[in-house]
């Protein structure tokens, strides 16, 4: 038989989609064609093939091969699909067994030498082969990847020979077994707690709300008084992803070439890139579609310090994902959607040089500067921010009161948060299968049903405030997130008023 069928996986963002390599030998003169819209490293796949080949002791056809990578419209990049061709040369000249090669697919990258290099992106190969029932062939180095699947079918190697040999015999490659992920004992790690940070009851108690229904959330006030402290104390409120998440999330780990720490993969991500970075390194994209800063931060927080700072367009590319929870990236040559369902976090100054509204009078800015600064943001993105909290300098005397009297206090009034807001979140799923954040309008009419009194108060503050249509929907998701926190099931007039509090976009973003 002269011609021979290898199952493997592309990489398409997330997804891994089915590739099928079909080599055909043919009389003619003794060359190499590989078809398919392979890009530059997949061509050159025939020389790293050939050299495998012949230093592990195999023949290399002297015939006419022609090489598909079907479908050939899906553009093949990477040296993933060394394996598979070689597999589906030795298949096609009667080295190995054509017989039961339908039951594999196949990943790994080749040295000259016949070793076996790992591949970035296993994760989803994993979870596409399991799902069709298929077993997946890999290098060794990828086998603590795949373990992290639930019933995965896989099987390890180290060279050329041993897949060979399992193809020929039924041995030579090490089981992959599924290894039970670690529980965190105590939540998700953090080098900063809440109560590590004194005073500011006020935004602690919002971003207990925040944790609680994943909500957005902006810190405003000067310098120094806490915002970023603030902000990586979040994830310590935080609890462990499910499986099905923290799947989600190491798959976008894994496309993205980051290692995955097995002992850690159920804590949530928390990404904080820099100022200056660009809409691309937010949003993902480039010559191979890599996955951007939103993306990594899927099932996780983002945060954005020093918010105003960033540039204008950067920041409005966050529209999008933060209303759909996902991105769709369009490019010349593809169109790509990634998931992007994170929790903002951000953090600014309330003008340029950080102390407008001081009571000490420091700030030295015009209205008209400090009306610039705060125009960088445009109300589209804050009608997105679930809760906008000020954080006030404290005075010297109020800190070193705090300090005296809030340790203790603090660490046990934490413990019973992180309980209070685990117990909430799993209300939230309970009642509707998706956290308070997530609710589609639909849900917010039957999950946040008000009294007349309680409805008659969100009319007047929402003509008061001049709210949008999402704004409203934002504030009951918010009063549903403050009842569940107290076990109340029903909204009550003090809920929406918290709410409403959070939602005083006028104290700072003044016309």
């Amino acid at each position: 038989m002269s011609l021979a069928i290898v199952h493997t996986r592309a990489n398409i963002g997330i997804d891994a989609p089915l590739v099928t390599v079909e080599t055909h030998l043919s009389n003619g003169l003794p060359s190499l064609a590989i078809v398919g819209l392979p890009e530059a490293a997949v061509r050159e796949s025939k020389e790293r093939v050939r050299s495998a080949i012949l230093n592990a002791g195999l023949e290399f056809p002297t015939r006419r091969m022609t090489i598909n990578l079907a479908p050939a419209d899906l553009p093949k990049s990477g040296g993933r699909y060394d394996l598979a061709i070689a597999l589906s040369i030795l298949a096609a000249s009667g080295q190995i067994p054509l017989q039961g090669l339908a039951a594999y697919e196949v990943l790994g990258e080749l040295a000259l030498d016949g070793a076996l290099r790992p591949v970035h992106g296993v994760l989803p190969a994993v979870l596409a082969a399991r799902d069709q029932g298929r077993t997946l062939l890999l290098p060794v180095v990828n086998r603590a990847e795949a373990a992290l699947v639930r019933g995965v079918q896989a099987l390890a190697a180290e060279h050329l020979l041993q897949v060979c040999s399992q193809l020929r015999s039924g041995t030579g490659m090490q089981r992959v077994e599924f290894v039970e992920p670690p529980a965190l004992a105590a939540g998700p790690s953090a080098s900063i707690r809440l109560a590590d940070i004194k005073g500011q009851q006020a935004a602690k108690r919002a971003l207990q709300v925040a944790a609680a229904g994943a909500h957005n959330i902006l810190f405003i006030g000067p310098p120094g008084t806490g915002k970023t402290m603030l902000a990586n104390s979040l994830l310590s409120l935080l609890p462990p992803l499910d499986e099905a998440e923290a799947l989600e999330a190491a798959a976008i780990q894994s496309i993205a070439r980051q290692p995955i720490d097995a002992a850690r993969w159920l804590q949530p991500a928390f990404r904080a890139p820099h100022h200056t970075a660009t809409s691309i390194a937010l949003v993902g994209g480039g010559a191979q579609a890599s996955p951007g800063e939103i993306t990594l931060a899927h099932r996780g927080v983002l945060f954005l310090d020093e918010l105003p700072e960033f540039n204008r367009s950067v920041l409005e590319v966050l529209r999008e994902p933060l209303e759909s929870g996902r991105i769709t990236i369009s490019r010349a040559n593809y169109r790509l959607q990634l998931p992007a369902n994170f929790q903002l976090v951000a953090a600014m100054n309330p003008c340029k040089c950080g102390f407008h509204g001081d009571p000490d009078g420091r700030c030295r800015c015009t209205p008209e500067s400090v009306k610039r600064y705060l125009e960088k943001i445009s109300g589209p993105l804050l009608d997105r921010i679930d809760l906008i909290v000020e954080v006030p300098r404290l005075a010297p005397h109020e800190l070193r009161a705090v300090r005296e009297s809030a340790a203790t206090n603090d660490a046990v009034c934490i413990e019973q948060n992180l309980v209070r807001i685990r117990a909430c979140r799993q209300l939230q799923r309970q009642r509707c299968g998706k956290l308070n954040s997530d609710m589609s309008a639909h849900e917010i009419d039957s999950c946040c049903v008000l009294d007349d009194k309680s409805e008659q108060f969100l009319e007047f503050a929402v003509q008061k405030l001049q709210l949008s249509a999402r704004a409203h929907h934002r504030l009951l998701k918010i009063a549903r997130t403050i009842a569940d926190l107290a076990g109340r099931e029903s909204i009550v007039q003090q809920d929406l008023a918290e709410a409403i509090a959070y939602r005083r976009m006028d104290r700072f973003f003044t016309s």
